[in-house]
């Protein structure tokens, strides 16, 4: 049985969500900012005996499910389907998969990233110094935009001051920084969809003309220590698996991959 999900359903849906924290990143950050029920969101449970086995979130039009095994993709698609309008589903590759059958629609764009995550540092740090990598101010919010956008695969990105200084209010993001000793930002690590139980890294890069010296791997090494002592899994996207040996080898896990599918708007919907 599959019924919507309520406030009365907050205590059900999070002791499953929460098993895996890296996995369910974005559904447990978007129920702690916007509950169970709002106008931008809502959330689906498939049920046996009682016991609830998946969930399915929208976030406008972005949709993302989740179940420890198999789910009734059949009738979380039905749902799914009844948004007329331009729609994304995104999620564990394998949770994914079987929708796509169901969704009968043209597809936009169609990306699979590695999906990774750590719960525990396998470097030894304990005697590293970190007394050059500093929290990110925001009198230094534009001059960090504009050290990632030097940076050719950060060129396009959506980077704005309003942005980090949402993050900041909301506390759903953070930004560790170093500068080189004539005091050039040289590197930053950021987070994004921070909640209690886990956070993903993004952001991580070098001003060109400073790679080869571990600023990236410095500076990303304290913004996951500091996570991981505030009892946070870590997760990340990387498409490169060059990108993929540095993060596995402080401590990065692959666990599959994260499919995203955006779909054009039903002929003839709304």
């Amino acid at each position: 049985m599959i019924r919507k999900l309520t406030n009365n359903d907050h205590e059900l849906t999070m002791a499953l969500v929460e098993k895996r924290p890296a996995e369910n990143l974005f559904i447990i950050g978007d129920i702690e900012a916007y509950g169970m029920e709002s106008d931008i969101q809502e959330l689906w449970g498939q049920f046996e005996e009682d016991q609830l086995i998946a969930v399915l979130l929208r976030y406008d039009q972005n949709y993302i499910p989740y179940s420890e095994g198999d789910y009734d993709a059949a009738g979380f698609a039905d749902i799914i389907n009844k948004n007329k309008g331009p729609i994304e589903i995104s999620g564990l590759q394998h949770l994914v998969a079987p929708l796509r059958k169901w969704i009968n629609r043209g597809i936009r764009r169609d990306s699979e990233t590695y999906y990774a995550k750590c719960t525990k540092l396998t470097v030894p740090i304990t005697d590293v110094d970190f007394s050059n990598v500093t929290y990110l101010q925001s009198h230094e919010y534009e001059e960090n935009i504009e050290m990632l956008k030097s940076i050719p695969e950060f060129s396009t990105g959506t980077f704005s001051i309003e942005g980090r200084e949402r993050a900041e209010k909301f506390k759903t993001g953070r930004t560790y920084i170093i500068r080189d000793e004539e005091g050039v930002m040289v590197s930053s690590a950021s987070t994004t969809a921070e909640n209690s139980q886990s956070a993903m890294i993004v952001g991580v890069g070098t001003r060109p003309g400073y790679g080869k010296k571990g600023y990236a791997t410095h500076c990303m090494l304290k913004l996951c220590w500091d996570l991981l002592a505030e009892g946070k899994s870590i997760c990340l996207f990387y498409d490169n698996p060059a990108a993929g040996h540095i993060y596995k080898r402080i401590g990065f896990e692959d666990i599959g991959f994260w499919s995203m599918v955006r779909y054009e708007e039903e002929k003839g919907g709304q």
